[in-house]
């Protein structure tokens, strides 16, 4: 589904966002335009932009992507879902995200997410990402497991979105990819934006976004798989995902971006293994490491070559 515009030439308003909020036929919110924006779900001559504010003159081109969520979310369920906690503190939260979970609602799953069980926690969560993503700093991928960090006040959601956005975050994911990779260590640097022929998909694009992911072999597993470690130094959606696609070595059980063969996986094995980061009050260097999940665990011991090989595996749990 797109939505496209075309800004006329009479038109008074510069700003993006501001221009859709009056030219949109349904009834839509700046801040939810502002998350489309953000989301990267909205082009402007075929380029997509990042701040609300971006300047459009008459004649451009406007591409939404995906359906236009209309009104303002609010009045979100509070749902029992238990959370496994990494590290709490009175101003952070960090979650072992299960796989399957969305992080915030949207079409398709407006309920069962990540956020409707942080609002079953007691406790204080930041603002800053508007009503329907109350302390969500930054996000997973629905099928990915692991470190999560949230945010229980305004302060430490500024904070720690300073240090993402400065790439000082140390983020570093665990994937088993399809093929032997080689060499056994390396930098991928492609840019990403929407592929053009399918907009729900990223994919490496030369009008894209700059993003690196550097990579080191850990095992080369039975069946033509290779464990990696993948350390992305940008923060770009899907980017492990489609980095790793683009070498011809998709991340093993990825139904976007690795058709074809079946995998023996349960699911996307990409994992987040651990965050490290300064705590955004008292400065402190924090890593915290959240254990290969259970079923991927399990997948990668009926995979392995030798002893040197199972030793890895354990040391991931």
């Amino acid at each position: 589904m797109e939505t496209r515009l075309t800004v006329p030439p009479d038109t008074s308003e510069r700003r993006l966002d501001r221009y859709l909020a009056t030219a949109l036929t349904v009834d839509v919110s700046r801040s939810a335009i502002g998350r489309l924006i953000q989301d990267g779900r909205i082009s402007v001559n075929g380029d997509v932009p990042r701040k609300r504010g971006h300047t459009i003159e008459p004649g451009d081109e406007i591409t939404i992507t995906g359906e236009i969520q209309t009104g303002e979310t609010t009045g979100l369920a509070a749902e029992r879902s238990p959370l496994l906690v990494l590290f709490e503190d009175e101003d952070i939260l960090a979650i072992d995200k299960p796989p399957g979970v969305a992080v915030h609602p949207g079409p398709g799953h407006p309920t069962g997410t990540i956020v409707n069980a942080l609002l079953g926690r007691e406790g204080p969560l930041s603002t800053i990402g508007g009503d329907d993503r109350p302390g969500i700093v930054h996000r997973l991928d629905k099928d990915t497991s692991g470190v999560m960090l949230i945010a229980k006040n305004d302060a430490a959601h500024t904070a720690l979105s300073r240090q993402f956005q400065s790439r000082s975050v140390e983020k570093v994911y665990v994937a088993l990819l399809r093929g032997l990779l080689e060499p056994p260590t390396g930098v991928i640097e492609a840019s990403l934006g929407r592929d053009p022929r399918h907009r729900q998909r990223m994919a490496v694009v030369t009008s894209g976004r700059p993003s690196t992911t550097r990579y080191r072999v850990l095992a080369q597993l039975n069946g033509g798989y290779t464990l990696a470690e993948a350390r992305p130094q940008t923060g770009r959606p899907h980017q492990i995902r489609v980095h790793f696609a683009s070498l011809r070595h998709p991340v093993a059980g990825d139904v976007i971006y690795a058709r074809g063969s079946r995998d023996p996986v349960p699911r996307l094995f990409l994992h987040a293994l651990s965050l490290a980061f300064q705590h955004p009050v008292s400065g402190e260097t924090l890593e915290v490491r959240s254990p290969l999940a259970a079923d991927l665990s399990e997948c990668l011991a009926d995979m392995t070559i030798g002893t040197t090989e199972a030793r890895l595996v354990d040391s991931l749990g």
